[in-house]
């Protein structure tokens, strides 16, 4: 069993396992938090889940996890794995079941008092534009030569129908776009479960809000960023809906019996499921998940399209545009290439419940932000606040890997048990935040008390100098699923 004492304080932010304490560990496992939130993460199978990470065939010097780490399929959500290209494992279930869940930050030219007679029309106006929930879907389905463009495309296959602009497409991580997605690659189920659902929220944690810029902490970055005091914004968080769920699940399903037959390949956990990154099939599964990822990216940009409708509607032209400042995945794996042991060494980071933090002149990210940093936006529980933050360089120790939002602190059954939906309603009522939701189920489920103190998260990633904050957003209005 492992303990406190059993990890090495490298600092107030950091803490190491070493690779020795279990046989099987290829590298040290290393844990961004405070002391009092390392003494947390015993109350579930966080740390046991990154000891599993550690032990992936051609992990490269650390197992990581981010402060907003909690209990998951296979990987703790909130971690990060650097596995060699060339002879290492790709693993499905560290990646994720929701393939590029992220999130994207519209930014408006209105401040909240302008806004504030408008805010309940919008919010209504909002849910019924964009539909929220557990398999719930559009009126329109896609074609299989629309659906076939998404998933090769993202981004870029809607500038041509009018549903995105060229600055959207440059906004978002790797234009929305990853080139090696092959349509081909993914399951006639899987399509058939996506064909509804672009431009579609979904349940859990996924939300869309609207948020007011309630501090400044970077005014030089701010104005880069196009940011100012009381501005509104609207955040968007949602992923690949049941489409990316459904290629997570068909990949997982082939890789179990080829990890253990053909390819012989052992791991600490079935759920891990990992086959060789440069094999047929991990190309495949690669190719299937940029794929899915694209779709993540279409969606998250239709939904902006039809908030873009709603807010016309009610603000007409006075309201002025909603231009996107950035969109960033959070579920997804990406080839990149660090210095390791003197050579430059390609790997397959896979960040699960992590967001990429990228330093200035990072080619990485848009030419615009290149002299400023690439944005970070971790978003808060519903009610609480979120962060935009900006990469630094010294986040090349975690794969400039950040934290992805607040983390669980409780299940949705705990939850439930702990709070009722109206009484949560009421609370943000009073805290003068409007909630529309088609469940209050849904509303006892993501409470402010089911998840973690976004504040002691943010902290831990400044001082940990993952990425530095810029602002920080305070909700005004929430919109969400079941």
């Amino acid at each position: 069993m492992v303990s406190q004492k059993d990890f090495h304080k490298i600092n107030d932010w950091l803490w190491e396992l070493p690779q020795d304490f279990r046989a099987d560990m290829r590298v040290p496992v290393r844990v961004y938090v405070s002391e009092e939130m390392l003494a947390e993460a015993f109350k579930d199978n966080s740390l046991f889940q990154a000891m599993n990470v550690a032990t992936l065939p051609g992990i490269q010097k650390y197992a990581l996890v981010m402060p907003d780490m909690h209990e998951g399929y296979a990987s703790p959500i909130g971690g990060v794995a650097a596995i060699e290209t060339a002879e290492g494992i790709v693993s499905p279930g560290m990646c994720g079941y929701d393939i590029n869940c992220g999130v994207r930050l519209l930014r408006s030219a209105q401040n909240e008092n302008s806004l504030r007679p408008y805010l309940d029309k919008l919010a209504v106006e909002i849910q019924k534009r964009v539909p929220s929930g557990l398999g719930q879907g559009r009126q329109i389905k896609l074609s299989n030569k629309e659906i076939d463009g998404i998933l090769e495309e993202g981004v870029k296959s809607l500038v041509s129908k009018g549903y995105a602009n060229p600055e959207d497409e440059e906004s978002c991580e790797a234009s929305g776009r990853l080139p090696w997605a092959d349509s081909r690659m993914v399951s006639r189920r899987a399509r058939d479960r996506g064909r509804d659902q672009v431009g579609t929220l979904g349940s859990g944690n996924h939300f869309l809000e609207v948020q007011k810029v309630a501090e400044i902490f970077d005014e030089t970055i701010a104005q880069g960023f196009g940011l100012f005091k009381d501005q509104v914004v609207l955040m968007v968080h949602c992923g690949s809906r049941g489409l990316g769920h459904q290629v997570c699940t068909d990949y997982l399903k082939e890789f179990i019996p080829l990890m253990e037959g053909k390819y012989k390949i052992q791991v600490s956990d079935r759920e891990f499921a990992g086959v060789p990154f440069a094999s047929p099939e991990g190309q495949r599964y690669f190719s299937a998940m940029a794929a899915a990822a694209n779709f993540a990216w279409a969606n998250r940009q239709m939904i902006t399209f039809f908030v873009r409708q709603a807010w016309q509607n009610v603000l007409g032209e006075k309201g002025g545009r909603l231009d996107l400042l950035y969109d960033v995945a959070h579920n997804i794996i990406k080839k990149e290439k660090y210095p390791i042991e003197g050579r430059e060494v390609e790997v397959a980071v896979h960040r699960k419940g992590a967001t990429r933090a990228f330093p200035p002149g990072s080619p990485e990210i848009p030419e615009k932000y290149r002299p400023l940093g690439q944005p970070v936006l971790i978003p808060g529980s519903m009610g609480t606040a979120s962060y935009v933050l900006v990469g630094t360089p010294g986040g090349e120790a975690s794969f400039f890997s950040a934290a992805h939002g607040a983390g669980r602190a409780m299940s949705r059954h705990q939850a439930l048990r702990t709070v009722s939906g109206p009484a949560v309603v009421r609370q943000l009522q009073q805290q003068g935040i409007i909630v529309r939701c088609e469940s209050v189920q849904g509303i006892a489920e993501e409470a402010p008390i089911a998840y973690k103190d976004i504040e002691s998260i943010v902290e831990v990633v400044q001082q940990a100098n993952l990425a530095r904050r810029v602002a920080r957003l305070k909700p005004l209005a929430v919109i969400k699923g079941e």
